[in-house]
């Protein structure tokens, strides 16, 4: 199923994935930092999603209280509770 998600708070506009039996595939982000963002993406692809979620939360960029790797905890957990209705 994939699943869109507005993120808050940060540069990127969009994320976008799929959830495959709690694995994340074909993780876009829209916006951003483009390196950045395209190496998580490398980083996540075929990951438990609940595990990526825990070690993403809370991570900050400048301040912010918030970072593109912060909504995509935000964006998986939604995901994944949405999935197991």
């Amino acid at each position: 199923m994939t699943h869109t998600f507005t993120p808050k708070g940060v540069c990127a506009t969009k994320i976008t994935f799929e959830l495959e039996e709690g694995k994340i595939r074909n993780l876009v982000f829209t916006g951003g930092c483009n390196g950045n963002l395209k190496a998580i993406a490398k980083l996540v692809e075929g990951e438990d999603a609940g595990k990526v979620a825990g070690i993403l939360k809370g991570n900050d960029c400048g301040g912010r209280g918030t970072s593109c790797a912060d909504q995509l905890s935000k964006a998986l957990t939604e995901a994944k509770a949405a999935e197991n209705v």
